[in-house]
């Protein structure tokens, strides 16, 4: 099922939004906030993202521009501004599509469906990944190796979701703690050299010619994928 991340402060449009949604057949994550959208997104990587530009904590802005540092994941932003500098920011800084409120229902099903088609994501299967014997299934929050399902902790499955979410990119501790633990965190990053311990020890059949969670020292954590199959 192809997942949509809906970040909207307003309850009331959110949950009309989510009704359509879901009646159109999509999976919804709901953010009512821009940092609760920025962790979402991270967690439960989606296939698409509605994102309110007017939201607590940090802006659509700031959140279009978090998400674009790693990833290309379709974003389109919903918003009251209907000046047609704020269409031309949002899409000059990586919004693939830009609806003013208010706005109809079925249209937005429409936009959704149609930068799905564009992207290249409308299907549920754009969220599942082979990497050689190991599948990461990100909507399903489901990972197996050699067919067999990996009893993860949902925060293990968190990094690595988010280290999986840019194959090959170096992510440095710090990042780690602010994306899967979250900013309010005021434990040690020792708790992220633990978790990778971890997922490595589960990870450990699979073969080193496919992939690794790999350590750059003085970097970061890296999930190396040799073999994509």
């Amino acid at each position: 099922m192809t997942a949509v991340l809906l970040a909207e402060d307003e309850l009331a449009i959110s949950q009309v939004l989510k009704a359509y949604l879901v009646k159109a057949g999509f999976h919804v994550s709901q953010a009512f906030d821009g940092q609760q959208a920025i962790d979402l997104f991270y967690s439960e990587p989606p296939d698409l993202v509605l994102l309110d530009v007017m939201m607590p904590k940090a802006d659509g802005w700031t959140v279009l521009k978090e998400i674009r540092q790693t990833s290309s994941c379709p974003v389109i932003m919903l918003t009251a501004l209907g000046d047609v500098n704020y269409r031309l920011k949002g899409l000059n800084d990586g919004a693939d599509d830009y609806i003013a409120k208010p706005f109809n229902g079925e249209e937005v099903i429409a936009r959704v469906k149609a930068v799905l088609r564009r992207s290249g994501g409308d299907t549920a299967s754009s969220a599942v990944k082979h990497y050689g014997s190991l599948t990461i299934d990100s909507s399903a929050h489901r990972v197996t190796l050699k067919g067999v399902d990996l009893a993860l902790t949902p925060r293990d499955l968190s990094v690595l979701l988010f280290l999986a979410s840019q194959p090959n990119r170096t992510f440095t501790r710090e990042q780690l703690i602010e994306h899967v633990w979250g900013q309010d965190y005021d434990g040690s990053d020792r708790a992220v050299d633990l978790s990778v311990k971890r997922l490595r020890k589960a990870l450990q059949n699979w073969p080193e010619t496919e992939g690794e969670i790999k350590t750059l020292r003085g970097l970061g954590y890296q999930f190396c994928v040799h073999e994509d199959n």
